[in-house]
Parts: structure tokens; C-alpha cells; sequence
């Protein structure tokens, strides 16, 4: 039994959006009696679709100052209502197909807490889809046919007990960061950190960032950087890569060093010993001596610059021009 759980786009300004985050949610409520859809947020459209397709809807979520969802808020407000224990969080452009339970199921027979993850594949789709037909077989087809492996950069859902992830910082929902954090947290808790790329096929649903100022993507944008800033830095910025354990069909094995690489996986281990500070900072210095040459003369720059900008040592300045 499980419950998925979204916070989508506003729905009524791009009908594309409209569209696949429709047949996202929709597919969500395909796949059985034993899983409940919450949608949370209270973006325009979003009561609407949820009477339209018979599931819950939560609103008050917690905004930064530009309007945009906290991740903590959502995760919190599913966390309070789902009626199942077992919790999976998915962006409102994903499709699962049938193999989402299959795969939690195998875990859940092994272990008791976890962090289930994987990349996902994009997938051109233009047109509702169309439930009445066999939509997973067809699904399946195209995916095979035309899908497109993402590259291991983040994550799209997760899938985890409810008691995990509690304590998160306040990441803007939809900007870079708060995943890579998350898959960090996780193996930081001591949980087995699942990559189930291969078991599990998640669909994303290609689009455009129309629905973003400028209609381009977030990255290196405020709300970007203030979500690499809550996390704590670049170093508890984890990749798929890093899980620990890695389910290829029906089988659940712990991943051998050579997989994770002998170098990361000591780097990332002792990130998530050490957590995010001085200490994890000086780790990936250690195992990056060039970003951290960068990092450390990019620094004295801006404070030279700092120190120039506001004149002599006295505190004070002068400008062109100026009599003295």
C-alpha cells in the first residue's frame, strides 16, 4: 500500500502543462486500489483536478517569499495525511508504471526503512493518454522505442518510510538541490539508499520552462542558490550514484565499491558521517584540490574586491574627481 504525493505546476496558463501533469496524476490513480494520490498546494486548478479524478487535496502549504512551495511543507502536510506508511514524493510531469510497486514491494520484504531513487527516461508525449486502451503495454513501447536515459543529475521520486526525512531544511519546491540533498540525507541516516534506475521505470514527460521567469531553466538562479545554501554546500550535493544498494529487477544487492567508485564512496562516506560543515568542506577539498584552489582563491578575490570597494583602511572613500 502506498501513497503518492505532488505539488504541481498552476494549472490554466500552458495547456502542455496542463496536459502531462494530467496524465501524470491520472496514471497515478491507474495502478490500483492500494494506492492514494494527495495533490498539496493551493495553486489555481489544482481543487479542480483533484475532484475531477476523485483524490485528496491539502492546501496551506508554506511559501517562500516569491510563492513558491517549500519542499519541508509538502513532505510534512503528506506526511500528516497519507493513510499508508509507505510514502513516495514524484514531480507532477512523472508516469509510473506497474513495476513502481513491484519494485517497492521487494525492498519493502528486505528491509524495514529506506530511500528508494532512479533516474528517469524523457519521453516526448503530445497528447493526453488514453486510459481506456492497454496505456502501460503502449507506454512501455514508446519507451523502449524513442525513451531517453536522463543523466544521473538528481532524482524525480522517492519512495521512503514515513518516519524518514523529517528534519529538512526549506527548499524552494522545483529548484535544484533539495533532491541531490535528499539522496545525501538518507545516507546519512544509515538507511540502505536504493538506485532502482533499472526496476523501475519512471517516465518524464518532456516540456518547456514557460511557466519560469524568462522561460528558462532554474539553475544558478536565487531560488537555486538558496537552496544550495540551505543544504549546507556543494559537498552534501549527492548524485544517484552515490546510493548504496542498487535493485535490478527482482534482485536487491549492496553496491560493490568498484560500482560506486573507491574514491567517492570513501568521499561520500565520510560526508555523511561528518554532515554539512567545515569538516565535510575540508573532505571534498581533499578529494578535489583543484575546485578547492578555486574555491579558496576565488574568495580572497572577492574579499580584496570588498576591501577596495569601500576605500582605505580609515573608512574612507573617495571617488573621481574628488578634491582632497
Amino acid at each position: 500500500m502506498l501513497t503518492i504525493f505532488t505539488s504541481p505546476k498552476p494549472f490554466g496558463f500552458n495547456p502542455h502543462i496542463d496536459m502531462i501533469q494530467h496524465n501524470a496524476i491520472e496514471s497515478w490513480t491507474r495502478l490500483g486500489d492500494d494506492v492514494e494520490v494527495l495533490l498539496i498546494g493551493d495553486e489555481p486548478g489544482m481543487a479542480e483536478i483533484a475532484n475531477d479524478l476523485g483524490i485528496r487535496h491539502l492546501k496551506d502549504v508554506r511559501h517562500n517569499q516569491r510563492g513558491t512551495p517549500y519542499v519541508s511543507a509538502v513532505f510534512s502536510l503528506a506526511r500528516e495525511n497519507a493513510r499508508h506508511s509507505l510514502l513516495c514524493f514524484a514531480n507532477a510531469d512523472i508516469i509510473f508504471l506497474e513495476d513502481l510497486l513491484t519494485g517497492a514491494d521487494r525492498v519493502c520484504r528486505q528491509f524495514e526503512n529506506f530511500l528508494i531513487l532512479g533516474q528517469r527516461w524523457n519521453l516526448n508525449i503530445t497528447q493526453p493518454i488514453d486510459f481506456t486502451d492497454d496505456w502501460l503495454r503502449n507506454l512501455r513501447q514508446q519507451v523502449d522505442r524513442v525513451g531517453r536515459r536522463h543523466g544521473p543529475l538528481g532524482s524525480d521520486y522517492f519512495v521512503f518510510e514515513r518516519g524518514l526525512l523529517r528534519h529538512m531544511p526549506d527548499f524552494a519546491l522545483g529548484r535544484p538541490g533539495w533532491d541531490n540533498w535528499t539522496i545525501y540525507a538518507g545516507r546519512a541516516a544509515g538507511v540502505p539508499v536504493i538506485d532502482a534506475t533499472e526496476a523501475i521505470t519512471v517516465i518524464h514527460q518532456d516540456h518547456d520552462y514557460s511557466h519560469l521567469p524568462g522561460g528558462k531553466p532554474p539553475y544558478g538562479g536565487p531560488e537555486s542558490k538558496e537552496n544550495l545554501a540551505a543544504a549546507g554546500g556543494m559537498e552534501v550535493i549527492f548524485m544517484p550514484t552515490d546510493a548504496t544498494w542498487k535493485l535490478r529487477g527482482d534482485a536487491l544487492n549492496r553496491k560493490s565499491l568498484f560500482e560506486m567508485g573507491v574514491l567517492r564512496a570513501i568521499e561520500s562516506g565520510l560526508i555523511a558521517r561528518f554532515g554539512a560543515g567545515r569538516r565535510s568542506l575540508l573532505v571534498r577539498i581533499l578529494f578535489h584540490p583543484v575546485e578547492g584552489f578555486r574555491y579558496y582563491s576565488g574568495a580572497i578575490l572577492r574579499r580584496i574586491r570588498r576591501l577596495i570597494s569601500r576605500g582605505s583602511p580609515s573608512g574612507e572613500h573617495s571617488s573621481v574627481g574628488e578634491e582632497k
